[in-house]
């Protein structure tokens, strides 16, 4: 066998080396390091087992280095062993300004809102059935107050306020999809 041979399985699997291995735990270590740099809201937020919260709790009150080091070990095998790994990753990335992600959560609330202010109740359908957990009262509060001030002419902050409402449905409803 030559040295450009991948290994392979009984089952005709291709075999991780060593190296891709470690390159992978590194991964997952320096997931669980951004999920340590999170608020506690947003540590809430993620599709995580109590197992790995704890970890990430307790992570944060290590001050010395090499146990630092050590105890991020630990969350990325609990990562590996527990965790759906991309889940938490595209969460985690949804929380990073410059993420794709969160670029196109935001982009998405946008086309919605200026959607819901220019059509009205239909639209408001339309959002209700891709995001099911929105509260439609409140979302046609909002709707309303945002309506008032377009017509208006004005700027009080209402669109702001049903942007910002509809990005935290958007948000909701992808994290737990």
């Amino acid at each position: 066998m030559s040295k450009q041979d991948t290994p392979r399985a009984p089952d005709d699997e291709f075999v991780k080396s060593k190296s891709q291995l470690k390159r992978e735990m590194h991964a997952l270590q320096d997931l669980g390091k951004r999920m340590m740099d999170l608020s506690d809201d947003q540590l809430a937020g993620l599709p995580m087992s109590e197992t790995l919260k704890a970890a990430i709790v307790e992570s944060r009150r290590i001050r010395q280095h090499e146990a630092r080091r050590r105890h991020l070990q630990y969350v990325g095998k609990v990562i590996r062993n527990e965790e759906d790994p991309d889940a938490l990753r595209r969460a985690v990335e949804a929380f990073d300004a410059g993420s794709e992600e969160h670029t196109r959560r935001h982009h998405l609330a946008e086309r919605w809102r200026d959607r819901l202010i220019e059509e009205g109740n239909p639209a408001v359908a339309g959002f209700v059935e891709q995001c099911p957990a929105t509260d439609v009262q409140h979302l046609r509060n909002l709707l309303r107050n945002a309506q008032k001030d377009v017509k208006a002419g004005r700027n009080t902050g209402q669109a702001k306020k049903l942007f910002r409402y509809l990005r935290e449905c958007i948000d909701e409803s992808e994290q737990s999809a």
